[in-house]
């Protein structure tokens, strides 16, 4: 015991501790990197199961807009059968350029998450549990609303029984979303762009909230049980 106690122990172990900082500093970038590309991965082995879910959910649905295509699938298989068959296997990643822009829905909410953050502590010692959760919503709310017109292109775009540019079947391509977008702005004016906003928000916005006050709490605790000082207390 005494021997693993030794002053030697404790100069391997600070050395092995400022290398692995070192190391995590110097890298960090492609770490962040990694994620970035982790969503991009995700969103690529997801999106088919994506299009076909929201037009299993949406089939029998009664539409308004004479453009839409019902559909008649029997389950998830004859889904991917029909939708290679009729529309080719590309079909199946409808909405990828719109989803892969969503990857940043996060980033946005942190970083108006941390901005005000930040302008609270200057007035403040302390975040209150209130703060947090009020601050963390905001930070959603915005996020969401910044995003929410891709969002709804993603939906038009999954659900792909849409008859639009039969000459272009890759719904997926910028032209088509910048399509979509100026054809829905056309028809229903710029608020055409956040119809359903409002049950959005109330799902995602109380959710992320909760998210960051619980964080906060267990972030320092860990800091307390570590004995060193929580960053956000000066």
């Amino acid at each position: 015991m005494a021997s693993v106690l030794s002053y030697e122990s404790l100069v391997h172990a600070v050395a092995g501790a400022v290398g692995s900082v070192t190391a995590m500093t110097v890298f960090f970038p492609l770490d962040t990197a990694r994620l970035r590309l982790q969503g991009v991965v995700n969103v690529l082995l997801t999106t088919p199961l994506w299009v076909v879910n929201t037009r299993l959910k949406l089939q029998g649905a009664k539409f308004r807009n004479e453009d839409i295509v019902p559909t008649n699938y029997k389950g998830i298989i004859d889904a991917f059968h029909q939708i290679i068959r009729d529309e080719g296997i590309l079909a199946l990643w409808n909405g990828t350029f719109p989803s892969l822009l969503l990857v940043f829905n996060p980033a946005i909410q942190f970083m108006f998450y941390e901005g005000l953050k930040r302008q609270l502590l200057k007035k403040r010692v302390k975040l209150s549990s209130l703060d947090v959760f009020l601050i963390g919503a905001i930070a959603k709310a915005i996020a969401t609303t910044v995003t929410y017109p891709m969002q709804t292109v993603q939906s038009i775009l999954r659900f792909g029984r849409h008859r639009l540019n039969p000459e272009n079947r890759t719904l997926g391509s910028l032209r088509n979303v910048l399509f979509l977008l100026h054809q829905r702005v056309k028809r229903f004016g710029i608020m055409g762009l956040y119809k359903g906003l409002e049950a959005k928000l109330l799902q995602t916005v109380l959710t992320a909230a909760l998210m960051f006050l619980v964080y906060e709490k267990l972030t320092a605790a860990t800091f307390t049980v570590m004995g060193l000082k929580h960053a956000g207390k000066h």
